[in-house]
């Protein structure tokens, strides 16, 4: 039998963009940060769920979309988002996500996927600092709302 055992090679690199950088204070200033990455009109259309990396000084060294969804939900796989915290380098992460519904309320999905993230994410001593449920015009701080 003649078989073949090669393995994929894989090139990890990291290369900062920013010059200067936002820091995220609040809440607040996660959404005010994250609402302009939703192109016009799509916030009220269907569920992204993005992750918002940052640095030990809390500022941002980026954003990155994990997944597309429906109008109603959208899956995020946990590897993704720490695979993307771990190559950013980042020591903190926010996770958010958009209710297209306009309601801001937590499902039983956000509350678990929040848990998910964060015991997995301690594992590697990336702190979890917020998620946030995004409208349009209003959103949701797990972080504010004590369920973090």
């Amino acid at each position: 039998m003649n078989i073949d055992y090669t393995v994929g090679e894989v090139e990890l690199t990291y290369k900062s963009t920013s010059k200067s950088r936002n820091k995220i204070y609040s809440s607040e200033d996660a959404y005010k940060y994250l609402l302009p990455t939703y192109k016009e009109g799509t916030i009220c259309y269907k569920e992204y769920f993005k992750v918002l990396f940052l640095n030990q000084s809390s500022q941002v060294l980026g954003y990155t979309l994990i997944s597309e969804g429906g109008i109603t939900e959208t899956y995020a796989d946990v590897r993704v988002i720490l695979q993307a915290a771990l190559l950013t380098n980042s020591v903190a992460i926010i996770l958010a996500h958009n209710h297209p519904s306009g309601n801001t309320k937590p499902s039983r999905q956000d509350i678990e996927i929040t848990k998910q993230v964060k015991d997995a994410a301690r594992l590697m001593r990336i702190t979890v600092t917020d998620h946030l449920i995004l409208t349009d015009a209003e959103y949701y701080s797990f972080a504010d709302e004590g369920q973090l």
